[in-house]
């Protein structure tokens, strides 16, 4: 079956009881039991929901997947794959990351013990130099946020199984659409959901999927024993949202490449980060592990004029000041006080996120009407 068609029946079937095309809304705490232990697979809806288990099983069809889990937020799906780890253990996390994982890894899981390094990972080749008989996890995110960095899954992957390390890549800015980390070496694939996948800004949720049934069950017995779960309201909105996926994103990439070109050739402005231009580094490898270069658009000003930047997010009329990305609309963000205020700025700035950077989440409207909003806006 083919990823268009996967994204509309791939692992579905209609309901059993009535024969609905759409998975019901299975809006229910717990499920009759016939004698105790007697049930038809679903006994409380924490463990397992028929609505959020059709999800789960889309996700895993999508990723080229065996298994799929379902969480109540991004940062829960990464909190599942962290509870894999015990005190003493070490990750190599790429340096470039969204804010909320920085968060959870350096405010939370520090303090139990467990290790992190951050290291630039544009030469695939120097993670190993980080390697050591602690380290149980490789954490990446390609293309990374908001710069933009690409990074190898393939030369990844080859790193981590020789020191018996698992791999987890953050999917979320290229979608399985794009890209799929499983097919590619990677041993987890973890998506905010909330993001390309729902498509619509119109709930929050985390995946995570994988090829291995060992590790499934671990992550599996994680999710119903920490209990981070979505709802089956939430499960059928990221259902619908996931059936127009692949029309979704070929538009986004669309007008992505629209925005980064215009972006690239305006006076006011000092540099583009999309994969898309030949310039951009790793380029042969986004060309290589990605069908496209994506919806996701970062900039500076000239000079890093933070004031300029200030302005821009403010005059903007069709892209929208505010958190997220990965929705139908164009939303703009300015990363350093907003998603990624939570890394200190010397940490920040390190990775390019200096105060002038703005992130764009170019939606699917018309591309005209993007770039005179660009165009007004930057004056």
């Amino acid at each position: 079956m083919k990823f268009n068609t996967k994204t509309i029946h791939g692992g579905q079937k209609p309901d059993a009881a009535y024969g609905a095309i759409m998975p019901p809304i299975y809006q229910t705490s717990t499920f009759a039991q016939s004698t105790p232990g007697g049930h038809k697979g679903y006994e409380y809806a924490r463990s397992a929901n028929p609505t959020r288990h059709a999800l789960e099983e889309s996700f895993a069809s999508i990723e080229n997947g065996k298994f799929g889990l379902a969480f109540g937020s991004g940062l829960a799906a990464i909190d599942a794959v962290l509870k894999l780890l015990k005190p003493g253990d070490e990750v190599i996390s790429t340096s470039d990351l969204y804010g909320g994982t920085y968060r959870l890894f350096t405010k939370i899981y520090e303090d139990f013990g467990i290790k992190f390094l951050f290291v630039g990972m544009n030469n695939a080749e120097r993670i190993e130099d980080y390697i050591t008989k602690n380290t149980k996890l490789i954490w990446v995110e390609t293309p990374t946020n908001p710069m933009m960095n690409i990074i190898d899954i393939v030369a990844t992957a080859a790193i981590a199984k020789r020191h018996n390390v698992l791999l987890a890549v953050d999917n979320t800015f290229a979608t399985p659409y794009l890209q799929q980390p499983l097919d590619l070496g990677a041993d987890i694939v973890m998506h905010s959901a909330t993001k390309y996948l729902g498509g619509h800004s119109d709930l929050v949720m985390g995946a995570l999927v994988v090829k291995d049934k060992e590790l499934a069950d671990r992550l599996y017995f994680i999710q119903n024993a920490s209990g981070a779960i979505c709802g089956p309201q939430d499960a059928f909105l990221a259902l619908r949202g996931i059936k127009t996926l692949h029309v979704r994103m070929q538009r986004h990439c669309e007008n992505g490449r629209a925005v980064a070109e215009y972006l690239n050739e305006h006076p006011k402005i000092e540099n583009v980060y999309w994969p898309g231009f030949k310039s951009h580094p790793n380029h042969d490898i986004a060309k290589t592990q990605m069908k496209d270069f994506g919806g996701m658009v970062s900039f500076t000003t000239k000079g890093n004029n933070y004031e300029a930047s200030i302005k821009i997010v403010e005059n903007l009329k069709i892209f929208t000041l505010a958190e997220s990305l990965g929705g139908v609309e164009s939303l703009a963000g300015h990363p350093a006080s907003m998603t990624h205020a939570s890394i200190p700025k010397e940490e920040r700035e390190k990775t390019g996120i200096v105060d002038s950077l703005i992130r764009l989440s170019v939606g699917i409207e018309d591309e005209a009407d993007l770039i005179a909003d660009l165009k007004q806006a930057i004056g």
